[in-house]
């Protein structure tokens, strides 16, 4: 087997081997390249000429030294010409080699620098802004160029709803920026005193009403979701009962009022979500997008889609016209119930509870979980968003209220309740100046300071809902006893 030299690839007239590389060497290009490297050409480590070993072979005899006049001086130019353009060639070689490799590294350095800059450009403006749109947009998610759609996940066109995307923003924004004239001052708010009390909307065989909401555009109508399966739409200043809906098989346990529609929506453990007409008093759609029982129902800003939580694990997405459910979701790495769900104001994210204590924010379009908010202890049993955006109140079966601001995504504040405190629901007035809490009883709190302004412990069972009026002018709140109670001066 013939050696082959390991820098010209040429077979050697006097071979040898390197004890750090094991590799066969012409001898004079070895020591060349020692001379000037002083490494071993292969791997890089020390070499002197002294640790070469010669390999012994048998070599024809060599002719002396020839006159530099002759063929055979010329011949050793030109040999020693080769020996020289081979050692160059094969440092070429390696300073291509880790060029290359230092390129590489050089252009993945680059694009994470680009990376990090743009993100970092991002939230600079998003914290000059200080507004919680552009850091959630900036953040969390690229949102909403166009809606959602059609079955199992896939995504629609865009259509004539998403066009009024930028103007319910500009609306929270400006929720934000000023104070309703007409909102009841807080020196008036701790005055509030119980002015009425109904008992009677909802059967006594299976008291307890479970649900409450306000018409967002005449706050004076009413509505309830009771034990007794029914849904009642309930007049306060004729005080008397517009319509009772039936058709739930379970109790109802979620129920919202259309803002510009006399429709209004319901849930149920029986596992669907009905439409009803107020007018017509009967059921005019019913989505079935759940398997188990249906925890938390929102509605979109648009006023067209429903958003829906379950002991399923799934949130659902649903038009509210065909019934349809447009896009169903759960969070397999958790594999936990969901008790709640929640839009945030502006519809472009919104938030779910879990059985496991978890607050999850969701980002609609992408339908992908986009930031967490651990913290409580046992179940979630109420959110709310802020209706100017900047705070998420989230309560659980720790006895405790906790507030998020969602422009730091972090929690600035823990209220701590009286021990075993049940926190069934919790709402923020429209102007975003109040929270409401229920549960063992009723407390409401100014936003900022967070301070106890109010506190009624007129139910005799746990309260259930709770609502602000118009401006705050009254305050109203249900609960097991079975009892729908208005508050104001």
């Amino acid at each position: 087997m013939s050696l082959v030299c390991a820098i010209s690839n040429e077979v050697p007239e006097h071979p040898c081997v390197s004890p750090v590389s094991n590799q066969v060497f012409e001898r004079r290009l070895i020591e060349k390249y020692i001379a000037e490297n002083g490494a071993d050409p292969m791997n890089g480590q020390p070499l002197s000429e002294e640790q070469l070993i010669d390999i012994k072979v048998s070599h024809p005899i060599r002719p002396k030294a020839p006159s530099s006049t002759s063929i055979p001086a010329i011949l050793k130019a030109l040999q020693d010409e080769w020996d020289a353009v081979m050692l160059h060639s094969f440092t070429l070689r390696q300073q291509l080699q880790t060029t290359r490799q230092e390129l590489s590294h050089a252009l993945y350095q680059h694009d994470a620098a680009c990376r990090v800059i743009a993100r970092l450009t991002k939230e600079v403006t998003a914290a000059r802004e200080g507004e919680i749109y552009t850091y959630i947009h900036t953040h969390i998610m690229h949102l909403y160029t166009h809606t959602l759609a059609g079955g199992a996940g896939e995504s629609m066109e865009v259509s004539e709803q998403v066009g009024m995307i930028p103007e319910i923003i500009q609306k929270v924004r400006d929720r934000g920026k000023t104070v309703p004239e007409e909102l009841v001052r807080t020196e008036d708010l701790s005055k509030y005193r119980q002015v009425a009390t109904h008992a009677g909307l909802h059967s006594a065989s299976v008291p307890g009403i479970l649900s409450l909401d306000l018409c967002p555009s005449d706050t004076n109508k009413v509505l309830t979701g009771g034990a007794d399966k029914n849904v009642v739409v309930f007049d306060k200043k004729e005080e008397q009962i517009i319509a009772t809906l039936k058709g739930h098989t379970k109790k109802v346990t979620s129920v919202i009022y259309h803002p510009s529609q006399s429709v209004v929506f319901s849930a149920s453990p029986d596992s669907t979500i009905r439409v009803w007409s107020v007018t017509g008093g009967n059921c005019v759609q019913v989505v079935r997008a759940h398997e188990a029982s249906v925890t938390g129902l929102s509605l979109h800003a648009t006023g067209d889609y429903l958003l829906s939580s379950s002991e399923d694990q799934y949130w659902a997405f649903s038009d509210i016209q065909t019934g349809r459910v447009l896009t169903k979701v759960t969070d397999e790495a958790a594999g936990c119930a969901l008790t709640c769900a929640q839009f945030h104001p502006d519809g472009l994210i919104f938030g779910t509870g879990t059985a496991d204590s978890q607050i999850k924010i969701w980002d609609l379009k992408e339908r992908t979980n986009v930031a967490n908010f651990p913290g409580h202890i046992g179940p979630v049993t109420s959110i709310a968003f802020s209706e100017n955006g900047y705070y998420l109140a989230t309560g659980a079966q720790d006895s405790s209220v906790k507030l998020w601001d969602l422009r730091k995504l972090k929690n600035f504040k823990t209220i701590t309740l009286d021990n075993n405190y049940e926190v069934k629901s919790l709402v923020f007035d429209q102007s975003g100046t109040y929270l409401a809490v229920g549960g063992t009883d009723i407390r409401v709190y100014i936003c900022k300071q967070w301070s106890e302004v109010l506190n009624f412990t007129e139910h005799t069972g746990v309260v259930t809902g709770v609502a602000f009026g118009e401006h705050a002018q009254f305050l109203t709140s249900t609960g097991m006893d079975r009892s729908l109670k208005f508050y104001s001066l």
